[in-house]
């Protein structure tokens, strides 16, 4: 089976608010002694993804 990718579309702005959600959720994991090893892995991808820049056009119908 292929494995399926996806992009996802951030500004620098939300980009910034998932990480900083996704820190809170793991600190908050780690206060009640529950693994955060599915946590880590997405912020991992967050943090390391690259970013690419590109314009959006927008054109009437």
């Amino acid at each position: 089976m292929m494995k399926q990718k996806y992009y996802l579309v951030l500004n620098d702005q939300e980009h910034r608010l998932i990480i900083e959600s996704l820190n809170q959720l793991r600190n908050k994991l780690i206060a009640d002694g529950k693994y955060t090893d599915a946590v880590d892995e997405v912020l991992l991808k967050i943090i390391s993804a690259k970013q690419k820049k590109f314009k959006v056009i927008f054109k009437g119908a």
